[in-house]
Formats: structure tokens, sequence, C-alpha cells
């Protein structure tokens, strides 16, 4: 993974008056739009853990609907996010365990016949819902009990292999949807409400152990996010550490903002999938719910630079901002990242709403589907072409060492194919 370093070449004559003495309230806002937005996707998983104990008591079709109704409900507020990761350490080191993929999903539940361990994850079939023992990395392990303890601790990136996801979004949504085996054609998982039934009635196996194993990651994630959405309050850690140093934290801000718009999602989340033709490379790929997760990462990069965030209730959060900063310091910088965050907003609305009526985001990356990719090229063209704004904006407010992550599907597109 590449990292883009970028530093002011020079000090701007317009620095010689007091430019920034709003930064404290930019952050301030910042922080207090993270703050709503984990508090949001608290409220959100609160409403799946509901679902879960509603499906999980009396599992029926109508149950699971639900249950997955409230994950992709979820997932609207949490996607909204993603942009306070890359420059906020203490987002980084704790994200991957709400929101790590791809992952293996045999190492949780049964998979389809063709599946087996690799050179790469010997435990990808591992199943540890139909074993109540096993080995691992030499040790006997009693999974008798499905607790959180054993998913985060035993589990969760086993053997320090990361496509070991025991937690987390995508755990559940796995346990939610089953595999997704329909390929580049339309059609996501289709998991039958069986698999929770009791008695009789009950597919495919260990049905009560799959029980515990959603709930064990239902409520893990839960109070993940419960950690995280204090971590930004009045006397949390990660609000104390952003403002601390007001330029520090306005490169926190800018690095989370690029990054996400460059390398992660432009490059490692659409452009690679692209390449590949490989449906594998979607973000929420049981659920084919990857179009929502573009929407709203993209979402987030503009809250962030807007000031701006809507609640799930609907309520405003909203302050001075880094659009106010940097139009101060060149109105014609921000005018312009403002119009590429609307460009970007626009094509990733035109991916959100083909998906709703009908031609879903794996049918986009088929070899061959000329308009899928055209559609999905354009909005990484837009989310590489505001890149190039925030960079202008990282000039114009004379800030050094933002350092933008880069991907290999973007800056050495060779490389992907070796």
């Amino acid at each position: 993974m590449m990292i883009r370093t970028m530093t002011a070449a020079c000090a701007l004559a317009a620095f010689s008056t007091p430019l920034m003495a709003g930064k404290a309230d930019v952050l301030n806002t910042y922080a207090d739009i993270a703050q709503a937005g984990y508090e949001d996707s608290v409220t959100t998983a609160q409403r799946l853990s509901d679902a879960i104990d509603a499906l999980l008591e009396k599992p029926s079709a109508q149950t699971l609907t639900r249950a997955r109704e409230a994950w992709i409900a979820a997932r609207v507020p949490y996607q909204q996010t993603e942009v306070f990761r890359f420059g906020n350490a203490i987002v980084d080191d704790w994200e991957g365990k709400v929101n790590a993929w791809p992952l293996d999903e045999g190492l949780i539940d049964y998979v389809a016949d063709d599946a087996g361990p690799t050179d790469e994850n010997p435990y990808a079939v591992l199943n540890v819902i139909a074993q109540p023992t096993f080995t691992l990395s030499g040790q006997e392990i009693d999974a008798t009990a499905i607790t959180p303890e054993l998913l985060e601790t035993t589990l969760h990136e086993a053997d320090q292999v990361e496509a070991n996801v025991a937690t987390g979004y995508h755990a559940v949504e796995f346990l939610l949807w089953g595999q997704d085996l329909n390929g580049t054609d339309h059609g996501a998982g289709d998991r039958p409400w069986t698999d929770y039934a009791t008695g009789d009635e009950c597919t495919n196996g260990n049905c009560d152990r799959r029980g515990e194993y959603l709930r064990a990651a239902t409520d893990l994630l839960l109070s993940d996010l419960e950690w995280m959405a204090a971590q930004w309050g009045a006397e949390g850690e990660a609000r104390s550490t952003l403002t601390a140093d007001e330029d520090a934290g306005l490169v926190a801000m800018l690095t989370g903002m690029g990054s996400l718009s460059y390398g992660e999602q432009a490059g490692e989340r659409m452009k690679l999938g692209v390449m590949l033709n490989d449906p594998e490379e979607e973000h929420d790929c049981f659920s084919d719910n990857t179009h929502n997760s573009h929407f709203y990462d993209g979402l987030g990069i503009r809250n962030v630079y807007t000031g701006h965030y809507t609640r799930v209730d609907g309520s405003i959060v909203s302050g001075e901002s880094l659009s106010d900063l940097v139009a101060e310091a060149d109105a014609d910088v921000d005018a312009g990242l403002r119009t590429q965050l609307d460009a970007t907003m626009a094509r990733l609305a035109a991916i959100k709403s083909t998906a709703e009526a009908g031609t879903s985001y794996d049918q986009m990356l088929a070899r061959g589907n000329d308009a899928g990719e055209a559609l999905i090229m354009s909005a990484v063209d837009a989310l590489v072409n505001q890149t190039r704004g925030i960079e202008r904006a990282v000039t114009a407010l004379g800030l050094d060492g933002v350092g933008i992550e880069g991907s290999d599907s973007l800056d050495d597109p060779d490389a992907v194919f070796q």
C-alpha cells in the first residue's frame, strides 16, 4: 500500500494575518459529528439486536427478513463514520473488530462443498459452529459455549490471518444471509430461516449453536460501538487527542478524508473489483448491499468537509467546518472541492439507484458489462478527482504531514496481477 505524502510547498502570503481563528471550533464540530455517528451506530445496532432476539425466539421467514432489514439500516450511520479512520489511531486500532472484510466465512459456518483450507489459511473451513472443540495453533480449544470472548480473543484473526474474521458487521451479515453463490448474476445470499429452527425443522445442523454465534457476535458488535461512541464524548480519548494539537487535528481530518476517498474507496473497494471482475471484492457481498456502503462512505467524507451530519432521527449536527477554513484561505479551492464532492455523490447515487432498480453491484462487476464498468469507474474517477481537491485544500491551509493512502489498483495496476 503506497502512502502519498502531502506537504505545503510554501507559506502563503495570506498567512500574514490570523487565518485559523476557528480551528478549535472546526475540530469540535468534527468530534461532535463523530460522536453522533457512532451513537447512531449504537442505536441502529440495538435495533438489530432486538430483531435478532425476535428471530432466535421465533424463527420464521418474517423474523429473518426483519433482522436483515435491521442490518442494512445499521450500516447507514456506520459507513458515514469510516471517514474517521486513517487519521485517528484510536479508530484504526479498533476498526478491524467491527468492519473487517473480506472474510473466509467457512471459519464460522458451513460453506459450499467446493471450499476448503488453503495454504494461506488452514482454518478457512474450520466451521466453529459445528465444532464444540477444535485445535487452533496447536492448542485444544473448548468452544462448547460460543461467547463474545471466544470470538474476540480466540477466533478473530486466528493464527494472525486477516481473513479469519470472526466478529463485526460482516460476520453477522454472513449469518443472516449465508454465502452469495450467484457470482456476477443477480441475487444475494439465501440462508433459509430454518437454519435457526428447532427440532426437526432445523436445516444444515447445529441450529442452536448458530443462534449462539449470531447472538454473541451481535452483543460484541454492540459493545464495541458503545465503547467507540464514548471515546468521542466530552471526556473521551479520541476527542481529547484530536483537540490537543489544532494543526495535528486538522491533519487527521484531511488524512481521513483523502485516504478513504482515494486508496480505500476508489482503489481497494471499487477499481480493484472492476479490474478482477470479482464479486468477492464487494464490501457487503453476502447481502448485496455494497451500493449503499459506497454511497454512505462518500457521504461521510462530505459530512466532514461541510461540518454537517443528519442523524437517524432527522436532527442535524453542524458547526464551523473545514470548508469555512479553506474558503477563508482560498475561496476558489473551497468552491472547487465542494463541487467535486457533489459530483462524487451524484455518481455514487447513480450506482445506488441502478442497484435499487434491479441491477445489483455484482452484476456491474461482470466481465463484458461495459455499462456497469462505466458506472463504477465514473464514481472512481470522481473520487480520485475530489482527492486532488483535498490535496489543494491541504496546500491552501499550509498544513504538513497529511498522508493519503494509495492502492496498487490506482498507482501501479500491473502489480495487481503479479
